[in-house]
Parts: C-alpha cells; sequence; structure tokens
C-alpha cells in the first residue's frame, strides 16, 4: 500500500524526502529551505542528525525517522566490538537523540523500541545495524498504512464546502485526508496560518496543500478568529506531537488559542494522533520544550527588533480536553476523555 500512498502526498511528506540511509550516511529533508529548494542534509554521525533535528532540519513525524536511522548508524560505529560496548555505544547515542525533542514523546518510545531491536540482534550474533533498518523498515509500512487510516477516519469528518483550519504543519495524515476529500470530489477551501518564527504553515502546509490542486490561502498567525467570525471555517484539524491519557493535546505554540476561537464559534476541533501517551497521565507529567529566544527576534535570518529586547520561546502549548471535540486515531476517532480505550 505504501507506493499506492505515497503518489498521493506532496514530494515533502513522501518516505524518501523525510528521511533515508544510504551506506551509513542519513539524508534529511531539509525543510528549512522548501518550497525554496529541495535539498536534504547529509549527516554521517550521530551528532549531525540531533544538531539537525535541533536546528529544525526535520519537525512533526521527521525527527523520530531521523534519529531512528542514527541509531542505525550508530551501531555500523561499532559492529564487530564486544557487546558490552556496543550497548554503551547505543544507549550513549539513545540519550543525546532523545534529549533533541523532550516535549515530542513519539520519538523516544520509537528509540526504546529500537533499544529492544538491538538487545536481540546482539543476543542472536546477528548485524545490528541490518536488525535496526528491517526493523524500521517494517515499522515505516505500518504506519503509513495507519497514516491511511486516520486519513480516511478524517476525510469522512470534511463535509462538500468546507472552509478547513489547520496550524503549522499537521503532516501526513491530514494531508491525506485532504487528498482523500479531493479524491471524492469534495470543494474544500484550506487556511493556514503562517506559523512564527519558522513559518511553517507558510513554508510547508501551504505548498504541499497548493501542490494536491486544493485551494489554499496563507493568513497571518492574528487572523484565524476574525475569519470564524466571518463564517469561513468550518472545521479545525491539527496534528498532536503529544496527547496524554486524560486528553490534553500539546502541539505547535499558536494551537492552544485557535482552539478557544473555535469553541467560541462553534467549531470542532480535531487531532490527528498516534494516540495517548501511556508514559503522560496529566498535565503536570508534560514537560514543554523552551527554545532559544534569540530566535523570536528574526525570522528567517533577519531581525525583527533589536538585540537589546528580550524574548520568550515556549515552542508548544496544551489545549485542554474540553475544547477538543475528538482524537483522530488508526482505531477511529475518540473522545478525549475515553482515551484509555485506545488501548483495549
Amino acid at each position: 500500500m505504501t507506493p499506492e500512498i505515497d503518489a498521493l502526498l506532496p514530494f515533502l511528506l513522501r518516505r524518501d524526502n523525510v528521511a533515508r540511509y544510504e551506506n551509513g550516511v542519513v539524508f534529511i529533508g531539509d525543510r528549512r529551505k522548501y518550497p525554496f529548494e529541495k535539498r536534504f542534509v547529509r549527516c554521517e554521525t550521530v551528532e549531525c542528525v540531533a544538531r539537525a533535528i535541533e536546528n529544525m532540519v526535520t519537525q512533526g513525524g521527521g525527527p523520530w525517522v531521523a534519529a531512528a536511522f542514527a541509531m542505525a548508524m550508530a551501531a555500523r560505529e561499532v559492529d564487530g566490538r564486544p557487546a558490552n560496548q556496543v550497548r554503551a555505544h547505543l544507549e550513549q547515542a539513545r540519550q543525546r537523540l532523545v534529549n533533541t525533542r523532550p516535549t515530542n514523546t513519539a520519538l523516544a518510545r520509537r528509540l526504546a523500541e529500537a533499544m529492544k531491536v538491538a538487545e536481540q540482534a546482539l543476543s542472536q550474533g546477528e548485524s545490528v545495524e541490518t536488525s535496526l533498518l528491517n526493523w524500521l523498515d517494517k515499522v515505516r509500512d505500518q504506519i503509513y498504512r495507519d497514516y491511511f487510516k486516520r486519513a480516511r477516519f478524517g476525510a469522512d469528518l470534511i463535509a462538500d464546502g468546507d472552509g478547513i483550519l489547520t496550524m503549522c504543519f499537521a503532516e501526513t495524515a491530514f494531508v491525506l485526508s485532504l487528498a482523500l476529500a479531493k479524491e471524492e470530489g469534495k470543494d474544500i477551501r484550506v487556511f493556514t496560518p503562517e506559523t512564527r518564527p519558522y513559518l511553517q504553515g507558510a513554508r510547508l502546509t501551504a505548498p504541499s496543500v497548493h501542490e494536491l490542486g486544493i485551494l489554499v490561502q496563507i493568513i497571518g498567525d492574528n487572523m484565524p478568529a476574525h475569519l470564524m467570525s466571518l463564517g469561513k471555517v468550518q472545521k479545525y484539524f491539527t496534528a498532536a506531537d503529544l496527547v496524554t491519557l486524560d486528553g490534553h493535546v500539546v502541539n505547535k505554540i499558536g494551537t492552544f488559542q485557535l482552539a478557544i476561537a473555535a469553541h467560541f464559534h462553534g467549531i470542532p476541533y480535531f487531532v490527528f494522533s498516534w494516540g495517548p501517551d501511556r508514559e503522560s497521565p496529566d498535565r503536570a507529567s508534560i514537560v514543554i520544550e523552551e527554545r532559544n529566544p534569540a530566535e523570536m527576534k528574526q525570522c528567517r535570518g533577519t531581525p525583527t527588533t533589536i538585540d537589546a529586547i528580550d524574548a520568550y520561546y515556549p515552542a508548544f502549548d496544551i489545549t485542554p480536553p474540553h475544547l477538543v471535540a475528538g482524537v483522530i486515531t488508526e482505531y477511529g476517532v475518540l473522545s478525549p476523555y475515553d482515551l484509555k480505550r485506545y488501548f483495549a
């Protein structure tokens, strides 16, 4: 099914354009340059991959894939050494990679799985690098099948004539849901806030939706409530970097304020998610990544204020469950108050 899914996706979200592995080298699609350039960052070390993730070369679903490939790279570096040295080297790599995205717990969970795969390979005297690559290939096959399932549920929520608001870059399941809705003949329009300071909405979401042949309009981050008041928005969709067991949604900063505006205007907010995180029971368990405040004082390298002024940059915010109409998982659209059912 993956080739068929790939064919529905825009350039940025096709499997090998997110990240790929070639002879011990990780190539990561450079989303900082898109849509003006289609480039890849070439990484020959785990540290290079870690810095690429920290420097926003990739985000959303991209970091864990790049990090998993980095684990295979780390295994290659110590191939043939005693098992205890291989374990120590992989654990050091895992910790460095997990620390790149403290809020996005999907990365930590995937790398924990990678360590189990490595341990099994060591116990059986097999190549850890090969085992990790085979595991990742199978996991990605399943993930793209799950993307399609979630996209199908999302497309069913979209009505003909809908104006759809999103935030940041909601990634594969959301974009696939738009593609499926278009295939069904639904006439839709997408509004995407620009998403300061990295402009993911303007640079990633809008070109990807445009590539599908769907009408998309870029708006300022301060415009959505006005559009809602004019009746232009019927649905609000985002992805989620984390969903707690009690239904709190963690996503790109700005998501929460749009959820408040949507709630005020009676517009349902739906979240594409891999399901709740067992290790995150409630709001108190969430660690919000705070990025360098200097990033808020510039836009794509151009200063927007003077150096002497302070800034603050929390990268994510938290939307409480009462503002969420449903969490879209591969098992269906679940209530944020009933997420433990996901594991049933």
